[in-house]
């Protein structure tokens, strides 16, 4: 069993905080922390990550006692990640509260390793990112959203492409995004890209979900909720049933959760739980507790 930490809130300071308490669990007390978020693009969330949620997520991580932590990330296509980062006021965030940044476009290719996934659906394997390797502890934080380009959804499995570089950059000289948004198999690409690397705590901000379109705009709904756990697989699952319970596209809202592409291939590949039944979602308080019926009925229902 896993336990996926469930919040009804609008407050997504307040949520963060109160889902990963309830998890009752310090992976990051005296480690080097290296913290994904979802900076794909610059659009408001959950285009990407909301400040309110990567701001206390941090001071979080930092009343741990987390070591250092270390904000990392590769965005595009499109925009730099550099600019992204400015636009979204992340740099000077980093200043106040006193992390580092690595922006993973820039790093050249000694801050890159190979993986090949056995059975692989990857022609060659695929370049990631060192610093997720060496690190102590990894945290990440993500969206609920529909993906129109072929992932069906993109909630923490599909965070993880913003591990690997573009290609075409300083890093590679191969088009590893080409490759993947190309191939008929790119959802359980999408799961491949996991096994490179195992995180100590997962958010998500379910504050406001796209049930259509996504990863950058799409339909908005304001969904008020948050989740926390260490299972990404049974937060992507819980996550896909929270779309259903929203209203969602036919890809998404079609057959078991657990034979969603992602998650079905995730399982496979031993990154996480392997039937809703594995999954316990914990609440709080009454309204969190009620919301969470619902999105139980959906999950193990179909799931």
């Amino acid at each position: 069993m896993t336990r996926i930490s469930l919040v009804r809130t609008a407050d997504r300071a307040e949520g963060v905080r109160k889902a990963v308490q309830m998890l009752g669990i310090n992976p990051v007390k005296g480690k080097a922390v290296v913290l994904k978020p979802n900076f794909n693009t610059a659009d408001p969330a959950p285009g990407s990550t909301y400040n309110d949620t990567l701001r206390s997520l941090i001071l979080i991580l930092k009343e741990k006692g987390a070591k250092s932590i270390t904000l990392a990330e590769r965005s595009g296509p499109g925009d730099t990640t550099h600019h992204i980062m400015e636009i979204k006021g992340v740099i000077h965030m980093a200043k106040e509260l006193g992390f580092d940044i690595v922006d993973l476009q820039a790093i050249d290719k000694d801050g890159w390793v190979l993986i090949k996934p056995e059975n692989s659906h990857w022609e060659n394997g695929f370049l990631f990112a060192k610093i997720y390797k060496e690190v102590e502890s990894i945290v990440q934080t993500c969206c609920p959203k529909t993906h129109q380009f072929g992932g069906h959804f993109t909630l923490s499995l599909k965070c993880s492409v913003g591990m690997v570089p573009p290609g075409l950059g300083p890093g590679s000289d191969y088009p590893y995004m080409n490759e993947l948004h190309s191939s008929p198999h790119q959802r359980q690409m999408i799961a491949e890209i996991n096994t490179a690397y195992s995180p100590d705590l997962v958010v998500l901000d379910g504050v406001e979900a796209f049930v259509d379109g996504g990863p950058h705009i799409g339909k908005r709904v304001n969904a008020n909720v948050m989740l926390a756990g260490t299972d990404r697989v049974a937060i992507d699952a819980v996550g896909v049933a929270i779309l259903r319970l929203l209203g969602t596209t036919p890809e998404v809202s079609r057959g078991k959760i657990f034979e969603q592409d992602q998650t079905k291939r995730a399982a496979e590949l031993g990154l996480g739980v392997t039937s809703a039944d594995q999954i316990e979602i914990v609440t709080g308080d009454d309204d969190s507790e009620e919301y969470a019926a619902k999105v139980r009925e959906v999950l193990y229902n179909k799931g």
